[in-house]
């Protein structure tokens, strides 16, 4: 039991981690020197794909390199992976699905995904790199939860 314990909270750290990691690779490296691929991000879209989603497809496999390393003993690495997985499944739903709309079936009032929304938006009024606000997505700004 204190195993499956250890692996679950190795999983919920590795996904909050990711959040702030995702903060600062957003911040200092995308609307940085990586520039030239997450501009397509901020740019109008004519396809359903961006150069920005090769980031994604970075992630996914760091994620399963790490748990493929460790199929045979299920351990820290592994569930490290499984943590990037299941971030980059919720960066999908919150930030692509609903925020970018880009599947048109997912749709919320909930106070919190709108906040997200809002804070994202605001992130995206800036078209270039400079003077950008808002590079988290998950956690917000307590001002976007109390606007309307």
């Amino acid at each position: 039991m204190q195993v499956i314990i250890v692996r679950l909270l190795v999983v919920l750290v590795t996904i909050v981690l990711m959040e702030c990691f995702s903060w600062c690779i957003h911040k200092y490296l995308f609307h940085g020197p990586l520039w030239f691929m997450h501009k397509s991000h901020h740019q109008k879209r004519d396809s359903f794909f961006e150069w920005n989603d090769l980031f994604a497809v970075g992630f996914a496999v760091i994620s399963l390199a790490l748990m493929f390393a460790d199929r045979h003993h299920f351990g820290n690495v592994f569930f490290i992976g499984l943590g990037i997985s299941i971030y980059g499944v919720i960066y999908f739903i919150v930030h692509d699905w609903f925020v970018h709309r880009r599947l048109k079936t997912f749709s919320s009032k909930n106070s919190y995904l709108m906040a997200v929304r809002k804070a994202h938006k605001i992130h995206h009024k800036n078209r270039n790199k400079e003077q950008g606000k808002a590079f988290g997505l998950l956690f917000v700004n307590k001002k976007f939860l109390k606007a309307k």
